[in-house]
């Protein structure tokens, strides 16, 4: 009997050891705010599927992907496709987007006027400095009435496409985690609900105008290096994160509970 004891023993220490063995691990990187919050909360469903997530926040739109064309990281969790395009293109990355994640709705805010006929001449508007973001953000305004671009510019359009500015207002570039923080500095600005919500800066749900499901070009990806972009682990991150329920309610969390503020696109 101790013989078979001792036997079953050393069987379920070498499956245990096994199943530890083959677990995988992927180092994820994430900016703060809904994209860091939602990837933790997906970590306790990973690791009892045998995949340990390991998240590596960043504060900036560039270390990110500089990291993980350096190989410093697996995967990155914070840009759209146009933005991972761009970067790609200026850089020479070889990286891929390996799944599709969060729409985040953008907004136009201000913390003075209630609509855009309210902005005065010479209103001060914070925008920002990157390229595509730059684009999605003059597009925006552009639908609010506020200035008109060149035709066909698109999310490529810069402030030098810019063809009728009506109230000759004037822009201050910012890169785009902190507009939140210049808002109540300027009379409009570009907005990012999310990092709103985690500057616990004003009322994310009281943007003067809002991008929605059309703006589906512009939903998160999950990058990856090019030789990676199948890699059945990085493949079972993207899958646990779509069919997580914990993942789903850390993302309705960090837009304020406020569904108009993103959305699912791969429920769409």
């Amino acid at each position: 009997m101790k013989l078979r004891l001792v036997t079953l023993l050393s069987t379920i220490a070498l499956a245990a050891f096994a199943a530890g063995a083959s677990a995988a691990t992927l180092k994820v990187g994430v900016v703060p705010g809904v994209y860091a919050d939602s990837i933790e909360a997906l970590i306790p469903e990973a690791k009892a599927k045998g995949l340990d997530i390991e998240v590596v926040e960043f504060t900036d739109w560039t270390t990110p992907n500089v990291a993980l064309n350096a190989g410093d990281i697996d995967v990155n969790y914070f840009q759209h496709k146009p933005f991972l395009d761009n970067a790609i293109a200026d850089r020479g990355y070889e990286l891929a987007p390996a799944g599709i994640g969060i729409l985040a709705n953008i907004g136009i805010y201000s913390l003075k006027y209630k609509d855009f006929a309210s902005v005065p001449d010479n209103a001060t508007v914070a925008i920002a400095n990157d390229p595509v973001n730059q684009g999605r953000g003059l597009l925006l305004l552009e639908k609010g009435g506020l200035i008109k671009l060149k035709d066909g510019v698109g999310y490529k359009g810069t402030l030098d496409d810019i063809v009728e500015n009506p109230k000759n207002v004037t822009f201050s570039e910012v890169e785009g985690p902190q507009l939140a923080r210049v808002t109540p500095d300027v009379d409009v600005a570009l907005g990012y609900p999310h990092f709103i919500v985690a500057a616990k800066a004003f009322d994310p749900s009281s943007g003067l105008i809002y991008s929605g499901v059309d703006d589906k070009q512009y939903a998160i990806v999950f990058a990856t290096r090019k030789e990676k972009a199948e890699d059945p682990a990085i493949k079972q991150l993207v899958e646990l994160y779509q069919n997580s329920d914990a993942v789903k309610a850390a993302v309705h969390k960090a837009f304020g509970n406020d569904n108009k503020l993103y959305t699912l696109p791969w429920l769409q």
